[in-house]
């Protein structure tokens, strides 16, 4: 059976696009941590966690040594949401040619979706690519920050993109076997 899948590219191209989501109260503890030691495991814990509902399958078949290799890249961060400590989604960050920073991946555990922690950690996320430079002298300042998502993802994916202010900037239709 074959399913038709849209795929929207969307982009931010300054730091005052982001239209920032309310922080969920206090007492729900959410906090949101940078994954500063690159840990293949947790990595593969997060992405397999977050996306083993909505069809992500281009890591499922990455080896030890490639999630290293991509984690020690600099440029790329993984920032963690938790609620009482306990891991409740992810967003990774890599930095590209020119100032562009990818959102390569974003997402909660099913357990976590609907309790407003997503629009907090996306916020997070889309400011941590705006500062990423400032972190990584290296790089060069964030000129854009993109992302994709698609019809597989979410039902909310695209609205919480658009709500925090990013804009459609390539749209694809696709047919998967």
């Amino acid at each position: 059976m074959s399913i038709t899948v849209t795929t929207w590219s969307l982009e931010q191209t300054s730091s005052s696009d982001l239209g920032p989501a309310r922080e969920p109260d206090a007492a729900a503890g959410v906090t949101v941590v940078r994954a500063e030691v690159p840990s293949p495991e947790f990595s593969r814990f997060l992405y397999t966690a977050v996306g083993s509902d909505v069809s992500w399958t281009d890591r499922l078949e990455w080896s030890r040594e490639q999630w290293e290799g991509y984690l020690a890249r600099p440029g790329v961060e993984t920032w963690v949401a938790y609620e009482r400590g306990t891991p409740a989604g992810y967003i990774e960050l890599e930095s590209q040619a020119e100032g562009v920073v990818e959102i390569v991946y974003f997402g909660l555990l099913p357990a976590f979706r609907g309790r407003r922690i997503g629009g907090h950690l996306l916020t997070w996320g889309i400011r941590r690519a705006w500062d990423l430079a400032e972190r990584r002298p290296a790089l060069p300042p964030t000129k854009r920050v993109w992302v994709h998502t698609c019809s597989k993802d979410g039902p909310y994916a695209l609205d919480n993109y658009r709500r925090r202010g990013f804009r459609v900037f390539d749209v694809k239709t696709e047919t998967e076997a």
